[in-house]
C-alpha cells in the first residue's frame, strides 16, 4: 500500500502534504499533553513494530503487493495521536531510508496509513464494543478495528490512483501518472485487502489486544476513554 514516486501528480500529492503536516503537528501538541515517562518506550516500540510488520510485503497478481500496518493496535492502545506519531515516523523512516514508498508521496502514505487507519480504527471499535466489558465483544471489536480500518485506508489509496487519469494526462490522451482509471484500482486494491490483508491486520490486532488487555488492561486507550 505504500505509494511510489510517480504515481500521484503535484496536484494530489502536495495537498495531502500540507493535510499530513497540519494534521501530524496537532497530534504532536496532543500528545505531548498526554506524555508520560511510562509512554515514551511505548512509542517507540510501536514505531518499531509498525516498521517491522510493513516490511512483510507480499506481491499479488496485477503487480501491486501489500502487508499489514499495525496502525490499528498502535491506535487500541496508545490512542489515535500517539498512533499518527509513532506510525508516520516508521513510514518516513521507510521512504528516506529504504526507498519503501516515495519522497513526494510521503504525505498521501501518512495520511492513508498513519492518519486515517487509526481514526477508523477507534470509531469501529467503540461502535461494536459499546460499553461493554464482555471479552467476546471486546475481541470482535479489536478485530473489526483491524480489518475495516485496513480497508478503508486500501480503497482511499485506490481512489487516489484512480483519479490520476482525471488530472494530469499528455496531450495525446495518456495519463502522466497512475495509469488505471477508478474502475480499475478500487477493486484491484479493495479486493486483496477484503480477501487478505484486512484478515492479517485483524488477527495482529486481535491477538496483541487481547495480550494487552490480560496483561496490562490499565494501560489500553480504548478501555479508559
Amino acid at each position: 500500500m505504500h505509494i511510489p514516486d510517480g504515481y500521484l501528480g503535484p496536484q494530489t500529492y502536495v495537498p495531502l502534504y500540507a493535510l499530513f503536516v497540519g494534521i501530524i503537528g496537532l497530534a504532536v501538541k496532543k500528545m505531548k499533553k498526554k506524555l508520560t515517562v511510562k509512554l515514551v518506550p511505548f512509542l517507540g516500540m510501536a514505531s518499531a513494530f509498525t516498521f517491522l510488520i510493513m516490511m512483510f510485503n507480499v506481491p499479488i497478481p496485477g503487480g501491486s503487493s501489500g502487508h499489514a500496518v499495525g496502525a490499528a493496535i498502535v491506535a487500541l492502545i496508545l490512542g489515535p495521536w500517539s498512533a499518527m506519531v509513532s506510525v508516520s515516523v516508521a513510514l518516513i523512516i521507510q521512504a528516506l531510508v529504504f526507498g519503501d514508498g516515495g519522497i513526494t508521496a510521503i504525505g498521501a502514505n501518512c495520511f492513508n496509513m498513519a492518519i486515517v487507519m487509526p481514526v477508523v480504527a477507534i470509531v469501529i471499535f467503540k461502535i461494536v464494543a459499546g460499553k461493554s466489558g464482555n471479552i467476546v465483544r471486546l475481541n470482535t471489536a479489536a478485530f473489526l478495528s483491524g480489518y475495516i480500518s485496513l480497508n478503508i485506508a486500501a480503497i482511499i489509496t485506490a481512489i487516489q490512483f484512480g483519479i490520476q487519469p482525471l488530472l494530469a494526462t499528455a496531450p495525446n490522451g495518456q495519463p502522466l501518472y497512475a495509469p488505471y482509471p477508478l474502475k480499475v484500482a478500487v477493486p484491484a486494491m479493495a479486493m486483496e485487502h477484503l480477501l487478505l490483508f484486512g484478515f492479517v491486520e485483524g488477527l495482529v490486532t486481535l491477538l496483541l489486544f487481547n495480550y494487552f488487555n490480560k496483561t496490562d488492561k490499565e494501560f489500553i486507550y480504548v478501555l479508559k476513554s
